[in-house]
């Protein structure tokens, strides 16, 4: 798999590039956003399977990185930085990286999302759309109605009261996954088997985030309820 590599020291690239290629992965390494953002240009270069993307770069923002990287490509994005912070997670998310890692980083953690990304995507550029998620029990043309949010399967497309909320993909298969029994309490370890196709403990996190995200983008933070010590459901919100 061919994997982009965003990173302003050179020693800390090299020393993961190393690595990397010990486990197979044909590593571009760019400096900053601005090659990065030409590394993704050639349309008849083999696509990349997964950009690691470190967010303290010198010439531009992560996040604004992040944003260009999505509306030229679907890609898979890895964050990875000190930003330990849930905001920071959350805003991450909201500009389209698919995962977030947190420095220091364990190298089998690293790998292990960087495989679980792959694998969710199917390791090449493809869109949102065409991603398959979980499968739901939706209404008549697998539209999920549930008050005043509309969640069209097909299409992956998620409105509140008419008007659209972009999602992420997990965030879409995440909140798709709940949709099929609304009331109906999901493991935490069912959910991130369903939805990042993976055992793997360290994704927990990762899930809380998503909800947290979730919650925020669709202005309804009672939406997605936490059961304690077991997982979360999805509330059915009273007719107005």
């Amino acid at each position: 798999m061919r994997l982009l590599l965003v990173e302003d020291d050179d020693h800390v690239a090299a020393a993961l590039s190393a690595i990397l290629a010990r486990h197979g992965f044909r590593v571009t390494h760019a400096r900053n956003g601005e090659e990065a953002l030409q590394a993704l240009l050639p349309a008849d270069a083999p696509p990349f399977g997964v950009v690691l993307l470190d967010l303290g770069l010198p010439d531009q923002d992560g996040y604004e990185v992040c944003g260009k990287i999505r509306k030229r490509t679907s890609t898979p994005v890895i964050m990875v930085t000190a930003r330990a912070d849930v905001r920071s997670r959350i805003h991450g998310l909201n500009m389209g990286a698919d995962d977030y890692v947190v420095k220091p980083y364990d190298t089998g953690e690293l790998l292990a999302r960087i495989h679980a990304v792959a694998r969710r995507t199917g390791g090449s550029e493809n869109t949102a759309a065409a991603t398959p998620g979980p499968a739901g029990t939706g209404g008549e043309g697998g539209v999920v109605r549930l008050g005043p949010v509309s969640i069209e399967l097909p299409t992956r497309r998620v409105s509140v009261d008419g008007a659209d909320v972009p999602l992420t993909r997990k965030e879409f298969d995440l909140l798709a996954l709940l949709a099929q029994r609304p009331g109906v309490v999901f493991r935490r370890e069912q959910i991130i088997s369903e939805v990042w196709r993976t055992s793997w403990e360290g994704t927990g996190r990762t899930l809380e985030v998503h909800v947290a995200s979730l919650r925020s983008k669709l202005r309804m933070p009672a939406l997605i309820e936490t059961v304690r010590g077991v997982g979360y459901r999805l509330v059915t919100p009273a007719a107005s």
